[in-house]
């Protein structure tokens, strides 16, 4: 059985390095991280070239935010599963994620072992939404994680 390729983006050095750090440390034997960067744009092309099974990324980066990068890489590869990682705990950021083409989204502020059970869900082929959202009502309009984002986004 082949390892899952997984790559990480967020525009901070140190948190960067403690994600790479912990998803190498998980004990679930199925992946290794293939590449590490610090910006959206940096991202599409670390797909085009590595081609990733799953990308861990924050939104807020410079020169193109996850959400676009996100779009962009499932042009690129649309079985690639994308998990948000954002410090933005509301619905809005949640939904939009999910329409840029992202299979899971939760906060920086989780605990490790939520990242842990989001890899799982969503390399299990279901979306993952982190559980402190759930009760601030759906993020999902149908399968708005499969359709095109709203004009202007």
């Amino acid at each position: 059985m082949r390892k899952i390729k997984i790559l990480i983006a967020d525009d901070h050095p140190m948190f960067l390095g403690q994600l790479k750090e912990f998803v190498e440390k998980l004990d679930w034997g199925g992946g290794e991280v293939i590449g590490a960067v610090e910006d959206g744009r940096a991202l599409v092309e670390a797909t085009r070239t590595l081609q990733p099974d799953l990308i861990l990324t924050d939104i807020s980066m410079p020169g193109l935010n996850g959400f676009e990068a996100a779009r962009q890489i499932q042009k690129i590869d649309p079985l690639c599963k994308i998990i948000f990682l954002s410090m933005h705990l509301n619905t809005t950021y949640a939904s939009e994620a999910f329409r840029a083409g992202g299979s899971g989204y939760l906060v920086k502020s989780s605990a490790a072992t939520e990242l842990q059970e989001a890899i799982a869900t969503v390399l299990g082929g279901l979306p993952y939404l982190t559980p402190i959202l759930k009760h601030q009502g759906s993020v999902f309009s149908g399968k708005s994680h499969d359709k095109a984002p709203p004009e202007g986004s």
